[in-house]
C-alpha cells in the first residue's frame, strides 16, 4: 500500500475518529451485566464469536459490497446494500447506533469534501446512512485499497470491543493489548470470509445478541448506549 492509502486508512480506523464509537459497547456491556463476559478469556470468546458469527457474516461483507458499489459509481446498489444493512439491525439501540455513527462519519467526509460530486450526490441521495455506507465513501473516496478498508474496519470494531473490556471488566492495559494482538490472526480469517461469501449466505441470525441488546435498554446502569 502507498503511504497516502495507508496514513489515510489510519485515520478513518483511528479511535479519535470524532464518530463517537467509544460511547457504544454492541451488547457486551449486557454480557459483562449477566456475568457473561467476566475476565480475558471470556472476553476473548465473547469477541471471536462474535466477529465470526455475527461481523464476518454479514456488517463485514455489506461493507465489502458497498466498497465496490461505490468505486463503481452505482447508485443502485448502494443504494440497495444501505437499506438492507439498515433494515437487518434488530434493535433500537442497534439501529441507532449504526446511524447516528454513519451521520456523523458522512458530515465529517462531506465537511472535508471528501470525493468528487459523482461520487457525493450517491451519498447524499441516501436517506438514512449507517456506518458502512459511510466508510464505504470515505475510503473509496480516499482511494484506500478495498481490502486494506475492510481489515482497517474489522480491527477498528475489536479495538472497541477490547476497550470496552478493559475498562469494565475491568482487564490491566497490558492484558487488554495482549487480547489484541491474539485477535490479528482471527481478523484475518473474518476478512477474507467476508470477501468469499455469496449474497445468499449472508446472515445476521444472532437471537443471543439481540436479546442481551434488548435487555440492555431497560439496564438499571450502564455506561454505553448500546
Amino acid at each position: 500500500m502507498q503511504a497516502t492509502a495507508l496514513l489515510h486508512l489510519l485515520q478513518l480506523a483511528s479511535p479519535s475518529l470524532p464518530i463517537g464509537a467509544y460511547s457504544y459497547s454492541q451488547g457486551l456491556e449486557a454480557a459483562l451485566e449477566n456475568g457473561m463476559v467476566h475476565d480475558e478469556t471470556t472476553a476473548r470468546t465473547w469477541i471471536i464469536d462474535t466477529l465470526h458469527h455475527v461481523v464476518a457474516r454479514f456488517e463485514a461483507p455489506v461493507l465489502w459490497r458497498l466498497l465496490d458499489a461505490f468505486s463503481a459509481r452505482d447508485a443502485t446498489r448502494v443504494a440497495e446494500w444501505n437499506e438492507r444493512f439498515i433494515a437487518a439491525r434488530d434493535t433500537a439501540e442497534f439501529r441507532a447506533e449504526t446511524i447516528q455513527m454513519g451521520y456523523s462519519l458522512a458530515k465529517l467526509a462531506t465537511d472535508l469534501k471528501l470525493g468528487d460530486e459523482a461520487l457525493r450526490s450517491i451519498l447524499q441521495a441516501q436517506p438514512e446512512v449507517p456506518l458502512p455506507t459511510a466508510l464505504a465513501y470515505a475510503a473509496v473516496a480516499l482511494d484506500v485499497p478495498h481490502e486494506a478498508a475492510l481489515l482497517g474496519m474489522l480491527f477498528s470494531w475489536a479495538e472497541n470491543q477490547v476497550l470496552v473490556c478493559v475498562k469494565s471488566v475491568p482487564l490491566g492495559q497490558v492484558a487488554g493489548q495482549r487480547l489484541l494482538l491474539s485477535l490479528q490472526p482471527e481478523l484475518e480469517m473474518a476478512a477474507r470470509q467476508a470477501m468469499q461469501l455469496a449474497d445468499h449466505e449472508l446472515s445476521n441470525w444472532s437471537p443471543g445478541l439481540s436479546l442481551l441488546s434488548m435487555q440492555h435498554e431497560v439496564q438499571y446502569s450502564r455506561l454505553y448506549r448500546s
